[in-house]
């Protein structure tokens, strides 16, 4: 294989054992990097962990190692463990941190990690798990982090370094193989230059009035042009609506096809794509083919009687499709495998298929530059938008991929647009704030001298003398109430602190509970039940159906323990504050342990299919937690056995899934 010039250097390092920071655009060939490693440690006889930041990467990982290393290739997520022992292991990032507590013993024939998407560490969910990922990784252990773009990959690269006993080589790359040409679609009109689309599409003016006659929070007044003072100015300017049907057929006839259509909600994909039904971008031979594959796939798949599968072929035979979390794992995974084919010419989905997914297109749409950060609505970070973008342009098909903004003058302001597109990414900053669980493992391991593990994190690093004050003071309340509720004591954990060690996320809840007995009294549906309301995170006005007297008990019971659990982190002054459970899966988990058709579950949740999915199987990895973990009563530990064999089947089955359908 011939390797671009900054692969060639990656590999250099690699052939000299040192690790390697790579930081270069989507597209740019990062993974051929991670495989050059993966085979030079199977022919050395030595072994590889690949970590990456969600499941379906981890997934997509391991289908497409296991095509190419057959018997050779493992996967480690929570609610999977396949080959756990293979000379090629995927983990989720989660569970190489919860290894690197729990069992090192396990990582001291492993001589590569991979971190594919290290920029996660300024992720304000997840960035602490790569932090600490990083930081008790082993000294034999080399390193291969791969990034997006970023300013200020030396200074992460410089912070690895000191705290590992070994060098680290610095990649940047900046050029990228399919140069990207950025695209305005704005008052219904396409431009290719950003000062043709402040000309003409804002008519010279950064800053319009809302859609609502108002003006935007943080914009400027602007000046009144028009005689009649800024009412009359404001009725003026209306800008013309973006067609969608329009950019489509641009698409159509630029020859721009297929593409990645981005748009931030559920629900808006899939209506988008249900529009775009009155097209029909298929050959009669590919309307044939695609057909053929969609019914062989979903047979494979076991989707054929699956109500959301047949109303998507509608969609399928007119080269569309629409793609989000809310789906079926297994469907999604066959919209994937036919646009890999290249029978799906137009995919509508949200950005959770930009994460890591090798999924090129000639051109990518977004549906607007604003989305939701978790707690509030912003305009697009640089970095995100070049995380999306960058499935524009396929390598060695296509000699350059095209990116269309959809941009309302209402909505944002010029100069925001080309902030988005044109400023440099974004630097990558710390969120560092340990769990509960990574602290009394860390106790278990130094005691007291725990505080002296912080000067290695890289939120330390990148702090001044406040910020790494305000660190180890965060840190200090955590490990006093951890004393205050007695999981430390002078001889480092208590049993209570050892259980909790073991439950990443929902520490102080369940030990509590387990410590007070309320565990042991729950049988499989009532324990199932308690972790499906721990996990679950319910949507903007989501209904809750209303529970029976028996899941009401168990309600009653978790909100006591949580409400102790709340005093002391209010007199700790520890914040977040553990999170209230939610029982809206309640009814729906009881019917799926009673026996009942997947397809039947919608009579008792208004929670998507894909969600129901992935909150079974965040409880699966629970219970394994809790089978796994010390201390835990031999009731408590056959409840969990029991449930996890009455939830674990059918589509809920994530091994069964990767097993049968590689």
């Amino acid at each position: 294989m011939r390797y671009d010039p900054f692969q060639a250097r990656a590999i250099a390092a690699i052939d000299q054992h040192r690790s390697v920071l790579v930081s270069a655009p989507t597209g740019a060939g990062k993974t051929a990097i991670a495989e050059y490693a993966i085979q030079k440690a199977l022919a050395a006889g030595e072994r590889t962990i690949y970590t990456a930041p969600v499941k379906a990467l981890s997934n997509q990982k391991f289908r497409d190692f296991t095509a190419r290393y057959p018997d050779k290739v493992g996967i480690l997520t929570g609610d999977v463990s396949l080959n756990p022992d293979a000379p090629i292991v995927i983990m989720t990032t989660e569970i190489y941190r919860n290894q690197l507590f729990e069992d090192p013993e396990r990582l001291k024939s492993t001589r590569w990690v991979i971190f594919d998407e290290v920029h996660y560490l300024d992720d304000a969910e997840r960035g602490t798990v790569w932090e600490e990922a990083i930081m008790f990784s082993p000294e034999q252990v080399r390193l291969i982090a791969l990034s997006a773009t970023a300013p200020n990959i030396e200074e992460v690269a410089e912070w690895i370094r000191g705290i590992l006993d070994h060098p680290i080589e610095v990649i940047i790359e900046t050029h990228r193989p399919v140069p990207l040409v950025h695209l305005f679609q704005c008052q219904n009109r396409i431009y290719d230059d950003i000062r043709e689309l402040r000309r003409d599409g804002y008519m010279g003016r950064d800053n319009w009035p809302s859609e609502h006659g108002g003006h935007r929070s943080g914009g400027h007044r602007p000046p009144h042009r028009h005689r009649g003072g800024p009412q009359r100015w404001e009725r003026q300017l209306r800008a013309h609506p973006n067609r969608t049907e329009d950019l489509v057929r641009h698409l159509i006839e630029k020859g721009r096809l297929p593409c990645l259509y981005f748009a931030f909600g559920r629900r808006r994909a899939e209506e988008l794509a249900w529009d775009q039904e009155r097209f029909d971008f298929l050959t009669p031979e590919e309307r044939v083919q695609v057909a053929r594959s969609y019914d062989e796939l979903l047979d494979r798949f076991e989707l054929s009687r699956e109500p959301s599968a047949a109303d998507m072929k509608r969609l399928i035979h007119k080269g569309v499709a629409f793609h989000h979390a809310g789906m079926l794992p297994t469907l999604k995974e066959v919209i994937e495998r036919l646009f890999t084919s290249r029978l799906i010419k137009m995919i509508f989905t949200t950005e959770t298929f930009a994460i890591g997914i090798n999924m090129p297109a000639k051109a990518v749409v977004f549906d607007e530059l604003r989305k939701f950060y978790g707690t509030h609505f912003g305009y697009l970070r640089t970095r995100d938008y070049f995380q999306m973008a960058g499935r524009a342009g396929r390598r060695g098909m296509d000699a350059e991929g095209y990116v269309y903004s959809r941009v309302n003058p209402h909505m944002i302001p010029a100069a925001t647009v080309q902030k988005v597109v044109y400023s440099q990414p974004e630097p990558i900053e710390s969120q560092f704030n340990s769990c509960y669980a990574t602290l009394l493992n860390l106790y278990a391991q130094f005691g007291q001298r725990l505080l002296e593990i912080y000067p290695r994190s890289f939120h330390h690093f990148q702090s001044n003398k406040k910020g790494r004050q305000r660190g180890v003071a965060a840190i200090e309340r955590k490990l006093a109430l951890l004393r205050d509720l007695g999981h430390t004591g002078p001889d480092g954990l208590t049993q209570k602190g050892q259980f909790a060690s073991w439950m990443y996320g929902y520490e102080l809840i369940l030990s509590e509970m387990m410590e007070g007995g309320a565990l042991d009294q729950l049988d499989a549906l009532g324990l199932s039940i308690l972790l499906c309301s721990l996990v679950f995170e319910p949507r903007k006005n989501q209904f809750c159906p209303q529970l029976p007297p028996n899941m009401v008990a168990v309600a009653r019971q978790a909100e006591r323990f949580l409400r102790r659990v709340h005093q002391k982190e209010a007199q700790h002054r520890v914040w977040p504050y553990t999170k209230h459970p939610h029982f809206h899966l309640a009814r729906a988990l009881e019917a799926w342990m009673g026996g009942c058709r997947f397809m039947d579950l919608a009579e008792h949740t208004d929670v998507d299919e894909g969600e129901i999915i992935r909150y079974f199987r965040m409880v699966i990895q629970l219970l394994r937690q809790i089978r796994q973990a010390p201390h835990a009563s031999a009731r408590l530990r056959e409840a969990a056995g029991a449930a996890f064999d009455k939830i674990n089947r059918d589509l809920v089955d994530a091994e069964r899934q990767l097993r049968n359908l590689g």
